[in-house]
């Protein structure tokens, strides 16, 4: 059944309130207030009037079908509202109630329930249940049952959430943050996240979107959000919660999510070319930039400040934060020593001093002379003083050169206060209507400055996550030659249970040998690896003090420039994470990874070790060798093309260490765990 479009629900011309408690007859007073000049029907059994309109006894009764409804009754009854409101053909629906899915921890009948749910609704949409509605601050419709702190707006920002009470707050900012739509998704009975998204980016008057995720239920939806995102340059901001085992928990109990492993989220996000946060100051930053300039494409920025202070705090934070402060050309030299004299040390971040402070020109010209080169963003660090206690009079040749000077700029201008409360909401709103970027708040503005800049999402789908059934380990060995099959290079070498076994090693592998004790999954802690072995009885020696049921023996590879780990591992929320790093025995203690999603190319995977710690090494570190990157890109590629292979089958496969060499890179440990596809 094809579902109805979700615009006629979210811009309604007439909306339905059904039920007559408090939460209902708020819904009546915010669409009053918000300015919504369409109809409103309240649906009450009992009551002639609610908030002063007159009320109809039934759905049948009501003038027309509503283009939206807001049910405010409890979950069994809602189950009948939403039968009746399709059946009447009506736009859409917020179910308000709980107690479906996201509960069934607490009640037996949640799930079945919301099957009754969606099964009443047939082809029309609706959001929740368990959610608030939404807040359309574009056309004026307020489909929410509690207060709320933003206005009205010609263009702005649209935020889907999964929690009703984020929304609220996220409401009462005083950032100056142009909201377009507010919406909640409850827990997604029907309409999930990223359809609410699409319908939300299709509006030309929405600049760009922000997502709180507690989990994600549908990689191929996100992967249609994300190209749709790339199609029209707005892009999407994502505030994804379920780092710690309390946040997994309470999203599956809040929404009835999938929160799943927060790096597979983190690379998922990546892969898709979405800016991620982890707070919500951030999250209301970085859009706000967005809104303002649009996506930024580098990390180069220039500061201006009147305050050594401000200018070394600026610096520290920029560096902290991956930003690049690029040093002045001679022609800004020239241009900064006119207009600022000769006491004044000119670099970037730039120190100004107040020598100009009360000349307005004089102002314009330093900062258009210091933003007059290729950075992505030129910043001004201003703080507001108290209007109910101060006289900001002096601070209006300020403000006033900045606005002057991004009018003739070719790169957005932003002015900085140095603490959020510096940075009052009416002085921001004034900014953003000159198209000059108001921040709340240093370490906040150059952090979100730093995560403004997005790529592209891979054209490459995602390699969907099955998880497969009668999961088991495979043997070091059987894996070695099942990968080797896909192009991975591994030691030569001989499989057995005995001295008898290894005979022929003389005449069939290169020394020095090394030998293994299988069925264990960490040898080297169990004393199950002896290396650097060069005739038949020191293999007998090393046998015996392992006590083994099966050994391994193969060439030992020399000359090693480093160990790497090659992994994947099954994220059924998020899809086949490939993890490279730093490998060996210190895998754990160094912790140097990056993770990206399936499937991957290869300049992807170039990125990916560029960014490790351990990158130095991999080009020849201090005049050593380098390894050979083809020998490792093949390597990569072989566990991908194996698990591309097997999917459904495949849980996990590690090669811990691939041994990295000047020629060839090797895998003298591996591990796979599969089973059978569902």
């Amino acid at each position: 059944m094809t579902r109805k479009s979700l615009e006629r629900l979210l811009r309604p011309k007439s909306v339905a309130v059904i039920g007559g408690g408090a939460w209902c007859r708020n819904v009546i007073k915010t669409c009053h207030t918000i300015g919504f000049d369409g109809a409103i029907w309240p649906v009450h059994p009992s009551k002639s009037t609610v908030e002063g309109l007159k009320a109809y006894a039934s759905i049948e009764d009501l003038p027309d079908a509503p283009d939206a409804s807001f049910i405010g009754v409890n979950r069994n009854a809602s189950i009948d509202v939403l039968t009746s409101l399709s059946e009447r053909r009506a736009g859409g629906a917020v179910c308000f109630a709980s107690g479906f899915a996201e509960a069934t921890a607490e009640l037996e009948d949640g799930a079945d329930l919301q099957a009754r749910l969606l099964n009443a609704a047939a082809d029309m949409p609706f959001l929740g249940p368990n959610c608030y509605g939404f807040l359309n601050y574009l056309d004026g419709c307020a489909l929410w049952p509690d207060q709320h702190g933003c206005q009205r707006v010609q263009s702005g920002v649209a935020i889907i959430t999964q929690s009703s009470n984020i929304a609220i707050n996220l409401t009462m900012q005083n950032r100056a943050v142009p909201l377009a739509y507010i919406v909640t998704a409850g827990n997604q009975a029907q309409v999930d996240l990223c359809e609410i998204g699409m319908a939300l980016l299709k509006d030309p008057r929405v600049t760009c979107l922000g997502l709180h995720i507690e989990g994600i239920n549908n990689i191929r939806s996100l992967e249609k959000l994300s190209n749709l995102s790339c199609e029209l340059k707005k892009p999407i901001c994502i505030l994804k919660v379920g780092k710690s085992d309390q946040a997994q928990l309470a999203s599956v109990s809040h929404t009835a999510s999938l929160a799943g492993n927060h790096t597979g989220a983190s690379a998922l996000i990546n892969r898709l070319g979405c800016a991620q946060v982890d707070d919500l100051s951030t999250f209301l930053e970085v859009l706000k930039i967005w809104h303002v300039a649009g996506p930024l494409t580098s990390h180069e920025i220039a500061s201006a400040s009147c305050s050594g202070g401000e200018a070394s705090l600026m610096a520290d934070l920029g560096s902290a934060f991956g930003l690049r402060f690029p040093e002045l050309s001679g022609t800004q030299i020239s241009r900064l020593r006119t207009t600022l004299g000769p006491k004044v040390a000119l670099a970037n971040p730039l120190d100004y001093h107040t020598y100009i402070w009360p000349d307005k020109n004089l102002m314009q010209q330093t900062f258009d002379a210091l933003f007059d080169t290729d950075i992505e963003i030129g910043l001004v660090v201003l703080d507001f003083p108290r209007a109910d206690r101060c006289d900001i009079s002096d601070w209006e040749c300020a403000l006033e050169a900045i606005i002057a000077c991004r009018k003739n700029a070719h790169t957005p201008i932003g002015i900085v206060g140095s603490l959020p409360d510096t940075m009052p909401e009416a002085m921001a709103q004034q900014l953003i209507r000159e198209n000059v970027i108001p921040f709340n708040g240093m370490d906040t503005a150059l952090r979100a400055i730093a995560l403004a800049r997005i790529d592209e999402p891979s054209a490459i789908p995602i390699l969907a996550p099955q998880t497969p059934e009668n999961v088991a380990t495979i043997s070091e060995a059987e894996a070695k030659t099942a990968l080797a099959k896909f192009g991975l290079r591994i030691p030569q070498s001989l499989k057995g249970s005995s001295i008898k076994d290894f005979q022929k090693a003389d005449g069939s592998l290169q020394k020095p040998w090394v030998l293994k004790g299988l069925g264990l999954a960490h040898k080297s802690e169990n004393g199950a690896v002896r290396v650097g072995l060069t005739n038949l009885a020191e293999v007998i020696d090393a046998q015996k003090t392992m006590n083994c049921a099966e050994y391994l023996l193969e060439e030992m590879i020399e000359n090693p420039i480093t160990e790497l780990l090659i992994a994947v591992t099954l994220d059924p929320a998020h899809g086949y994470v490939l993890t490279l790093g730093a490998g060996g025995t210190l895998t754990e203690l160094l912790q140097d990874t990056m993770s990206l999603i399936l499937p991957v190319t290869e300049a992807d995977v170039t990125k990916a070790l560029n960014n490790l710690r351990c990158a130095p090494i991999l080009d020849g570190y201090r005049g050593a060798q380098a390894i050979d990157r083809n020998a490792l890109w093949q390597a990569i590629d072989a566990v991908q093309n194996y698990v591309i292979a097997h999917q459904g089958q495949v849980q996990e496969v590690e090669i811990n260490p691939l041994i990295c060499t000047s020629t060839q890179a090797i895998a003298v440990d591996a591990l796979i765990v599969q089973g059978d596809a569902q």
